[in-house]
């Protein structure tokens, strides 16, 4: 080595600067990749279903209020009458809904959605209030039929015919809801309640719904019972409730939630329901489930790239050490072209993993790289086992990131045991070493 020490570090940084460029491109190129995939599964979802939310059922009874009030004109007063428009609310006391779930695959080009049918029996029971809950100036209202509302986000999915049946009755729903704050659902007419009189009655519809992404379930009820079944064995509970039993193995899920007035403060949220805004709070108290694939490609593939850096700065470390130890001389031509390599395993990585699948994409982008480099090396070391010794290094490193990876709830834990342990390495193998001889020979 015939340069100074401090050149050759400052050689060395400048080379990891320059392949930042490369690295930011691949960066951007995942991030393009992944825009493209989530713009065609928006796509799929635009021309089958989007994920869907079931709000309901609920009673609406819409009225008109006659109000008398006194006003003074030309130094007299006069009575005028003044109509209210408005709907009443009632929630059922029980909601009980018991849902079956499979999911499948749509594919456009190399890209896929996954959708989910839903099929089940949703049922319950309401208790009406005498004179519709009203105490005082009940003759003053005059109440339209009322109907039962059942909200769907996106009633595209609906797979089936629904009908209620109250009762001994059956009733067959009708499209819309007839509320500006709930567009998407069905409703049926129940003109046999006049209000007059406490009422209770049983209801029950079955229910087959189609989504893309994710179910939500708004629990309407005084209390409230939900169990879904599915065959995907990744499920990620979603919502304002996690469920109170789960069951979770290779072939699918099973959940159960239960929850009551006191915990979902409903009626309180809906007496404040007037304009779609204003409903926000009592649309967004669901829980549900997320059928998103968790082994993400992309997600993965952006994870592995922010590693980058490390890799090429622990490989960059390994040549120094070569040059020290063994009195070698690495040109920096043959630093860029292992940085440049090392780099190149990240645009392999990407593009095999929309083919082949995350987990094979990685084991054979990084098989090309570590014989690459274990091939260039050897030449460059002088070494066949020198060069196969770096292969194996690279090997190594290759599966901890791998396990980084994959275990992401450890990846802090795991990268900072690596780190810790190659910084031990490297002062191990450093420790005879005179940096001052060192630094005037070079």
């Amino acid at each position: 080595m015939n340069k100074t020490l401090g050149f050759k570090l400052g050689t060395i940084a400048v080379l990891m600067l320059l392949l930042l460029i490369p690295l930011m491109m691949i960066a951007g190129v995942i991030d393009e990749r992944q825009q493209l995939r989530d713009d065609v599964v928006r796509d799929i979802a635009r021309s089958s279903s989007f994920e869907q939310q079931i709000s309901g059922p609920m009673l609406v009874v819409p009225y008109r209020k006659y109000e008398r009030r006194w006003i003074e004109k030309d130094g007299q007063s006069t009575q005028e009458t003044y109509t209210l428009n408005g709907n009443l609310y009632f929630l059922p006391e029980t909601f009980d809904a018991d849902l079956g779930i499979e999911t499948e695959l749509r594919a456009r080009g190399i890209y896929q959605a996954r959708l989910f049918h839903a099929k089940g029996h949703l049922k319950g029971r309401f208790k009406l209030p005498e004179r519709w809950g009203i105490e005082k100036d009940f003759d003053d209202y005059r109440f339209d039929k009322p109907y039962l509302v059942v909200g769907i986000s996106d009633i595209r999915g609906i797979e089936n015919t629904p009908e209620l049946t109250i009762d001994d009755q059956r009733l067959a729903f009708e499209a819309g809801t007839g509320l500006d704050w709930m567009r998407g659902g069905v409703h049926v007419a129940l003109p046999q309640l006049d209000g007059k009189q406490a009422h209770e009655f049983n209801y029950g519809f079955d229910l087959a719904l189609q989504g893309t992404g994710q179910l939500h379930v708004l629990p309407v009820g005084r209390s409230s019972t939900v169990a879904m079944r599915a065959n995907w064995p990744h499920p990620s509970f979603i919502g304002r409730y996690l469920p109170t039993r789960r069951a979770i193995d290779e072939t699918g899920f099973s959940a159960h939630w239960q929850t009551s007035f006191f915990a979902t403060n409903l009626e309180d949220a809906l007496s404040r329901c007037v304009s779609p805004e204003a409903c926000n709070t009592y649309l967004g108290t669901t829980f549900g489930v997320s059928f998103v694939d968790p082994v993400d490609q992309y997600l993965k593939s952006e994870r592995a790239i922010k590693y980058a850096l490390l890799f090429i700065a622990l490989t960059f470390a390994g040549f120094f050490l070569f040059e020290v130890l063994k009195s070698l001389s690495v040109h920096a031509v043959q630093y860029i072209l292992v940085g440049a390599a090392l780099a190149f395993f990240y645009l392999l990585l990407l593009s095999l993993s929309e083919h082949l699948g995350f987990a094979l994409a990685y084991g054979l982008s990084a098989s090309a790289c570590v014989l690459l480099l274990g091939f260039y090396l050897s030449h460059v070391l002088h070494s066949v086992g020198r060069g196969v010794g770096f292969a194996a290094g690279l090997s190594a490193l290759y599966a901890m990131l791998y396990g980084l990876l994959s275990a992401e709830d450890y990846a802090l834990l795991m990268g900072s045991l690596l780190c810790f342990g190659l910084l031990g390495v490297f002062m191990v193998l450093t420790r005879r070493l005179d940096w001052s001889r060192v630094g005037r020979g070079v």
